[in-house]
């Protein structure tokens, strides 16, 4: 189980000409492996990160996660390899306003046909007592912490045990003492699932938590 990046580039079109986001990037992931990008502004990290999430193409290059190239599958087969492969955490946590933390959680498991909901609602249940959340299954996100919707968040990304775990600046909005709190949730599950984690951030404190952390500067990526 691994992730390859070989080359990859990205451009956008632009009324100016083809502007470079990603100037070949390279990358090499096993299974338990651990990595923070860090980066300025407009680096190119979350574009990265959107490409390996297979949310967008990248213009050159390769990606192949688990032998697979998602990029040369149709658009059917592509939606549930990242649905089922992939897991994501972003800075704002996209929870469903009306639904349950319980339900938030199962969300991704509702357009798998082939899974049995027993199981399912079991391993959810697991997730969420992980993240300390067993006391808030039936609350909605309004009646929720800052911290505790991103660790429902954290545990959504994790129903399909997938091989690759992105998380894009998951402790942005969140103050000292629960980034640090959802920074070490995000390692130990990543690493009791055996999964990848790629996680995009600006925060040393949190970079500093990682075995391996990497710097993206004008499209290139190199080990700080």
């Amino acid at each position: 189980m691994s992730l390859t990046v070989t080359d990859v580039r990205k451009e956008y079109t632009t009324r100016s000409g083809p502007l470079a986001v990603l100037g070949g990037v390279n990358l090499q992931l096993n299974h338990g492996d651990a990595v923070a990008v860090m980066g300025p502004s407009g680096s190119g990290k979350s574009t990265l990160l959107h490409i390996l999430g297979t949310l967008d193409r990248p213009t050159g290059g390769t990606v192949s996660l688990d032998g697979v190239d998602p990029f040369g599958l149709n658009a059917g087969e592509l939606a549930a390899f990242r649905n089922r492969r992939i897991g994501f955490v972003f800075q704002d946590h996209h929870l469903l306003p009306q639904a349950s933390v319980l339900e938030n959680v199962l969300v991704p498991t509702f357009v798998n046909k082939t899974l049995n909901r027993k199981e399912a609602e079991v391993h959810a249940r697991e997730l969420l007592a992980r993240v300390g959340l067993s006391g808030r299954l039936t609350h909605r996100p309004a009646e929720l912490s800052g911290g505790e919707r991103q660790r429902v968040a954290v545990a959504r990304a994790l129903i399909h045990k997938p091989l690759l775990l992105l998380a894009d600046e998951p402790t942005g909005n969140l103050d000292r003492t629960n980034a640090e709190s959802v920074g070490s949730l995000l390692l130990e599950l990543h690493k009791q699932q055996n999964a990848m984690l790629v996680v995009v951030t600006h925060s040393a404190e949190l970079a500093k938590l990682f075995p391996r952390r990497l710097e993206m500067n004008d499209g290139k990526l190199a080990d700080r």
